[in-house]
């Protein structure tokens, strides 16, 4: 039997797994799913899957992704892959986060085109045929265009709508309001997502990026089947950071433009205190100069913190960490 090492790269060289040859070259699909305490929603999630994907008369895997959950997502998934060897799973050794068990499950894949999604059952299964359908006639990346359902917030249409507009501006990378890590990709786009050593790698961003002939096809967001989300506020705003941080050094530039017109401000405000002080007349008005102090010294810190953030990622690239541990799997074979 012919078979070869899969090894992950750099930052993933924490466990490995043999793959068969054979399989690799005759599976056609896999499915990534990342899970964070979705212990009341992985049997609905893998039984819809097994009922779509069955159907399209093509070889298929499911790789689950347990992102370090605290419940018993993992004992359920455990449960449900017992007597079927096409649902395989990785668990983390602690949370890592949600675009680095899509790159885990990437890393793991062997089927010629991957699909990603949520497994909250927002991504409905049941699109999925026609993502594939997409793919087969030659299109590399399938992404999706959410349409957000009724009870989705008025508060997450307007940051998501005004994030992408902001991220599109500071990158040049053309992103949907509407964009979501539900899409299919063809393996040769994933071998180039791999070939990434960003620290913390914006997935959606990093697509787009690469430039693969693309599709979009729209589908209704549902409601989570049990639960809630994962995604507080906090969360999206290191997100959101984290994401123009890695592919943008406008937020850079922007900071030294900041500087060289505060610095103007103030040189014109010097010049004519020293103008008034030549005609023998006093500058009035301590309490605006020590306003525009304090308003200086806020975009100072500003303009600090941004470099922090850059320094920061340059810290954490010279540590050379792996992106994320694995602690157990399940239908996988290790070496």
């Amino acid at each position: 039997m012919n078979s070869q090492l899969l090894n992950f790269k750099s930052r993933e060289k924490n466990i490995s797994f043999m793959v068969e040859t054979e399989q690799k070259e005759n599976l056609t699909l896999s499915v990534v799913v990342p899970v964070f305490n979705e212990e009341d929603n992985v049997a609905a999630l893998t039984s819809r899957l097994l009922e779509v994907l069955g159907k399209l008369n093509e070889s298929f895997e499911i790789v689950l992704v347990d992102d370090g959950s605290s419940d018993k997502t993992w004992e359920k998934i455990e449960l449900v892959s017992q007597n079927e060897s096409r649902i395989k799973a990785c668990s983390f050794s602690r949370n890592f986060g949600h675009q680095h068990a899509i790159l885990a499950g990437l890393s793991l894949v062997k089927g010629r085109a991957i699909i990603s999604m949520d497994g909250d059952l927002q991504h409905p299964p049941e699109v999925i045929p026609e993502l594939l359908a997409a793919w087969k006639e030659g299109y590399k990346v399938v992404s999706t265009k959410r349409e957000d359902a009724e009870e989705t917030g008025l508060f997450k249409r307007i940051t998501s709508k005004y994030f992408y507009r902001f991220f599109s501006k500071m990158t040049g990378v053309e992103m949907s309001a509407q964009s979501s890590d539900f899409r299919l990709l063809d393996s040769q786009v994933v071998e180039n997502l791999l070939e990434f050593n960003d620290v913390d790698l914006f997935l959606r961003g990093a697509v787009t990026w690469l430039g693969f002939p693309s599709r979009t096809v729209a589908f209704k967001a549902a409601k989570r089947f049990k639960g809630e989300t994962k995604y507080n506020l906090r969360r999206m705003f290191q997100f959101a950071n984290g994401a123009i941080i890695s592919f943008s050094v406008k937020p850079l530039i922007f900071a030294v433009w900041v500087g060289v017109v505060t610095s103007s401000l103030a040189f014109l405000e010097i010049l004519f205190i020293v103008v008034q002080y030549i005609r023998g007349e006093t500058v009035a008005g301590w309490a605006s100069t020590v306003g525009i102090i304090s308003l200086l010294f806020g975009v100072l810190f500003i303009i600090l913190g941004i470099i922090g953030l850059y320094l920061a990622r340059i810290h954490k690239s010279l540590q050379n960490r792996p992106r994320f541990v694995i602690r157990d799997s399940v239908n996988m074979l290790k070496k």
